[in-house]
């Protein structure tokens, strides 16, 4: 007899009980555990994926209610992680939630990535993204990102067996960004979303005719504008940023730090205070890192550092 909880959605062909066992049998790492993740981890756990692993460091706030409607006042102070695997397990207890309270960076993410099915960068962080994507692209495991400010974000397939990785999308970083501390966001854009993630996980998982892998999908609810893409034949870049975090920092490296002393919570032992027009003109052989919150302002200054033939450069954003 069918399991009465996924009774609806097994009726539909496209998931039968061969779909429902490839749900319960898959593994699922979610990067971030904020607004997009809020949304879109009840889906994943109601329609039975079997087992989610949480990746995220940061706490509950008042501020996050809003959008983060997986959360309640009683979590405000606890790791979202944990608070999300409390409710999801409330929700469905046949779900295993490991939860981590922990940041993604490169010295965390090949643990994260152990027997993981498909990743979910629900972490709306540009330097994550591009960790996660490179790594996604040499082990060939789907990735699927998204992103929401505002009323306006998108939502994409990447990398596994078939896909462009997000790098060949994306080469490069935008001129400018805003967050939703400055910018603000709508719940109902994230919720969005969120819910076309969750569906493009799904979908993935149950190995529809028509992947997901190498779509992409931008939505501007303000104009109720919605376009869509297919990239499978992009080429990956040739060259392209890297990334580093401070674990990867090196004794000899050249830090040039682009943020002004008061965005820093903690300084960069070493670093070196320089503005885009005062960036370094003599060549070193030294590995330089260009430094600033986002990675924006940092990936133009190494563009330029390139330019003048500095031959290694990273960004860290931090």
């Amino acid at each position: 007899m069918p399991n009465q909880r996924y009774s609806r959605q097994m009726q539909m062909p496209q998931v039968g009980e061969l779909g429902q066992q490839r749900l319960q049998q898959a593994k699922v790492l979610v990067v971030g555990a904020g607004g997009l993740a809020a949304s879109l981890l009840p889906i994943l756990a109601a329609s039975g994926v079997g087992y989610l692993r949480l990746y995220d460091a940061d706490r509950v706030e008042l501020s996050n209610l809003h959008r983060q409607i997986l959360f309640r006042m009683s979590d405000i102070g606890e790791y979202k992680v944990l608070a999300a695997r409390q409710h999801l397990q409330q929700l469905n207890p046949e779900v295993h939630v490991d939860a981590i309270p922990q940041h993604i960076d490169s010295t965390t993410l090949q643990a994260a990535l152990v027997d993981i099915d498909i990743v979910v960068d629900a972490a709306d962080r540009f330097a994550t993204t591009y960790l996660l994507s490179d790594a996604c692209h040499a082990g060939k495991i789907p990735l699927i990102s998204a992103s929401v400010l505002t009323e306006q974000g998108y939502v994409g397939g990447f990398c596994g067996t078939t896909a462009p990785s997000y790098r060949a999308l994306f080469p490069e970083l935008p001129h400018q960004a805003a967050s939703c501390q400055s910018a603000g966001v709508l719940a109902s854009s994230v919720a969005t979303l969120a819910s076309l993630q969750a569906h493009m996980v799904l979908n993935v998982l149950l190995q529809a005719k028509k992947s997901a892998l190498g779509q992409l999908l931008r939505l501007d609810l303000a104009t109720w504008h919605i376009s869509s893409m297919r990239f499978d034949q992009l080429p990956e870049p040739e060259e392209s940023h890297m990334w580093l975090d401070r674990a990867q920092l090196g004794a000899n490296d050249l830090i040039l730090e682009l943020r002004d002393p008061s965005e820093i919570a903690s300084p960069i032992t070493g670093a070196i205070y320089v503005k885009l027009d005062t960036l370094p003109v003599q060549v070193t052989s030294q590995r330089v890192v260009c430094v600033c919150k986002s990675g924006i302002r940092a990936a133009k200054a190494a563009k330029i550092l390139k330019q003048r033939g500095f031959p290694t450069v990273y960004i860290l954003a931090d």
